[in-house]
């Protein structure tokens, strides 16, 4: 039987809202994983900030490289993957991010996952689009 990972409670990041069992749903990674759990909730580096944090475990700990990121810095790595795979052929920025390509010879690399990895990465595009199109009202 599979383990069960619920988020800490009991660490500098306090938990409002989460993804148990994340380690389950992780991708091409799902069972084999150390992201555990997946948070919003209050910043551990400051009470009253609302942070993300993905929670990984060692397998005898949760470990130091766990991540906390605030939700603006988590939207705009959301809104620079997106603008990654965007169909484009110029170099300069298509967001307000100012994002620049700075390697093109290297850029078809990351067209080339995405495609590999449509069959994960689809659904999960098609439910941040049906959560937009509610949120965006």
């Amino acid at each position: 039987m599979q383990k069960k990972w619920n988020a800490p409670t009991h660490l500098t990041h306090k938990p409002i809202i989460v993804v148990n069992d994340y380690d389950t749903k992780d991708g091409m990674f799902a069972g084999n994983t150390d992201a555990k759990a997946l948070s919003i909730g209050r910043a551990q580096y400051n009470e009253t900030e609302i942070a993300a944090k993905i929670f990984r475990h060692t397998g005898s700990m949760w470990s130091r490289q766990s991540e906390e990121m605030p939700i603006h810095r988590t939207l705009d790595l959301t809104i620079l993957i997106l603008a990654s795979m965007a169909d484009r052929t110029a170099e300069n920025s298509i967001t307000s991010l100012e994002e620049n390509i700075v390697s093109p010879e290297q850029f078809q690399e990351i067209t080339r996952y995405y495609e590999k990895n449509k069959e994960v990465l689809q659904p999960r595009l098609l439910e941040m689009k049906k959560l937009l199109d509610t949120i965006l009202k």
